[in-house]
């Protein structure tokens, strides 16, 4: 009886070990095989045509999937019921799903920005109320980095669901000025100085720059002067031009309206 409980606990622990040394084996290699597999999507990622900010989300998933089958695998080395290991997990996947419905939208809501690529990395974005350079589109949230250098995370859901505004995928913007005059003032003298206050290296003759009359006010007549540039320039270009537009009107007389009070002293 002793002899026979010996050898049932010695093939019991030689089993053991066996199963434990096949999943550290399994795990060691499936690990490196992950390496490497990261290694070449990289490589692949970098010499492809999708976009930077889509190269995080896709190395996230990919990265995700690979430790899930790992996962398995090394659950299968130790003798463990694969199968039954798949059905817990999928009623914990649809606990988990309840619990983090937000997160999941998330990460949908990123995959649908990859598919429909409404901007790129290093596009001039508005994204709601937000504005931005796109830097990253991660799993779960888009990185913007603003004009004066901050970095906003907004959740990929609230990307999807709300209103984008790109501003760089044609490579040229128009540039707006608005401007007020008096009534008594020449309107064609006024045309002709923001013609002239457009003159500018950076401002595109195709299509020429143009001046019109935008409405009339109480005590003002609004003008409009649009001037087309490339994107990248669009900020030199429009302070350029409202200096122009102000030492011009300056050197011609020509008087802006703006709120002012008359205060009579009645002695």
């Amino acid at each position: 009886m002793i002899e026979e409980m010996k050898t049932w606990l010695m093939a019991f622990v030689s089993d053991g070990l066996g199963k434990l040394l096949s999943a550290l084996l399994v795990l060691v290699c499936g690990i490196l095989v992950i390496r490497i597999v990261m290694a070449v999507l990289r490589k692949f990622l970098e010499k492809s045509k999708l976009e930077l900010a889509a190269h995080t989300l896709i190395k996230s998933l990919v990265r995700v999937v690979l430790f899930l089958l790992l996962g398995l695998m090394v659950a299968d080395s130790l003798g463990i019921d694969v199968t039954g290991v798949i059905a817990l997990a999928s009623v914990l996947t649809l606990s988990v799903s309840l619990a983090l419905q937000n997160a999941l939208a998330n990460v949908f809501g990123g995959c649908t920005l990859l598919y429909t690529a409404p901007f790129h990395s290093g596009d001039f974005v508005d994204i709601g109320a937000e504005s931005g350079t796109v830097v990253e589109i991660g799993m779960t949230y888009t990185k913007l980095q603003t004009p004066d250098n901050k970095m906003i995370s907004i959740p990929n859901s609230t990307v999807v669901a709300g209103d984008i505004v790109n501003y760089s995928i044609t490579g040229t913007r128009r540039v707006d000025i608005p401007v007020t005059a008096v009534y008594t003032e020449s309107t064609q003298k006024v045309l002709d100085a923001l013609i002239q206050a457009a003159t500018h290296d950076k401002v595109m003759l195709d299509p020429a720059p143009a001046a019109v009359i935008d409405g009339f006010d109480d005590s003002s007549i609004r003008y409009v002067l649009r001037v087309w540039t490339k994107t990248a320039d669009y900020w030199d270009v429009r302070n350029a031009i409202l200096m122009n537009v102000k030492s011009i009107f300056d050197a011609q007389g020509i008087k802006m309206v703006y709120p002012h009070i008359h205060v009579y002293n009645e002695k």
